[in-house]
């Protein structure tokens, strides 16, 4: 009997998976609590990983895939889950990568989120970046924050993404979602025409270039509240790309305007806990008196120092959020210590509680 496509995404969502792969010579893997196993023993020849793949992809995403032999899309399996495909060329052959995002947003207790989270989504104005390396939750996160906002409040919420992840049900909010090379031609062009479409709150799934960043910066000065993502694994080093994106000649406006409008930066990874699972931990900045004070002149070491002395202010470090869950038994410590971005100080504080 011929494996489809739904099956395996069935099986991989039954068995708590978060990421399919399909490959050429290989079973199909899956990702469960962070490790890749077998779903079942079967290789699948060149003929049916082609066939599996292109039973999710229609004719214009066939045609693109054939001319460009790398495609992000969505696939939604009604009852299970929605899916986050990425289909890529590797020795000759296409293989895929099919991330499950869950059929319900989970709310921001469930996903453990700090109150100052909530707070933040408050803002009537103003820029707020979630970052984090590739599966480290930041789409999850962003999802809570904005079904939060659309439950509780009449805004316009315009989403910009690479492709649409979770879908909203508009409930107080009106909710409109883009998804790049189906609505629009470029994250930049989307955004550009997003400030004539009277939006309160503007999500942009990924902050890729200059021109993006410029925009969501001129979105956020303009009145907007406007959230993003980078690829960055720190709060500090998320301001330092985005400044570091800009030329010398630029710098003095740059720090000026992202002093000004940035609101805060949730970075956050994920690590496994002492019961099998996964829990997320994070490093939050948000943009005091003395952060913009630092940013401005460009000193950027000197808010690390101020993030770990100013939890009145919501703000903690990534060292601080690894020891709680220490603390607390939830995580082991060499589990921690391997997550950390200064493991020696982790430790050094992890010998000074025992």
């Amino acid at each position: 009997m011929a494996v489809m496509i739904e099956d395996l995404m069935s099986q991989l969502v039954t068995d708590g998976g978060s990421d399919l792969h399909l490959s050429a010579g290989l079973p199909p893997y899956g990702r469960f609590n962070g490790q890749l196993r077998p779903i079942n023993e079967e290789r699948l020849n060149e003929e049916t990983c082609n066939k599996l793949i292109f039973s999710m992809l229609n004719n214009a995403q066939r045609k693109q895939l054939e001319q460009t032999w790398e495609l992000d899309c969505s696939y939604g399996l009604k009852g299970v889950a929605r899916f986050r495909v990425n289909v890529y060329r590797q020795r000759g052959t296409y293989a895929a990568c099919l991330r499950a995002l869950g059929n319900s947003i989970p709310d921001m207790e469930t996903l453990g989120l700090p109150p100052i989270v909530e707070e933040i989504s408050r803002s009537p104005k103003g820029l707020v970046l979630v970052t984090g390396p590739t599966g480290s939750g930041k789409t999850t996160t962003l999802a809570a924050i904005l079904d939060h906002i659309n439950k509780n409040r009449a805004e316009h919420i315009l989403t910009i993404e690479d492709p649409i992840e979770f879908t909203y049900r508009s409930v107080k909010s009106v909710v409109h979602q883009r998804q790049l090379n189906d609505d629009t031609r470029s994250f930049a062009n989307a955004l550009r025409a997003a400030l004539r479409e009277d939006p309160d709150v503007i999500l942009v799934g990924e902050m890729r270039d200059l021109e993006t960043i410029q925009l969501a910066i001129t979105a956020a000065e303009t009145g907007h509240l406007v959230f993003g993502t980078l690829h960055t694994n720190s709060a500090v080093k998320t301001v330092e790309r985005v400044l570091g994106m800009f030329p010398p000649n630029e710098q003095d406006s740059v720090r000026r305007a992202v002093s000004e409008t940035l609101l805060g930066v949730i970075s956050q990874g994920l690590l496994k806990t002492t019961d099998g699972k996964r829990c997320a931990f994070h490093d939050i900045l948000i943009n005091t008196d003395a952060c913009k004070d630092y940013i401005l002149k460009g000193d950027l070491d000197e808010i690390e120092d101020i993030m770990g002395r100013s939890a009145f202010d919501g703000m903690q470090t990534s060292n601080q959020a690894l020891l709680k869950l220490v603390e607390d038994g939830r995580v082991e410590a060499e589990d921690a210590l391997a997550q950390s971005l200064k493991p020696n100080e982790l430790e050094q504080a992890l010998r000074g509680r025992t």
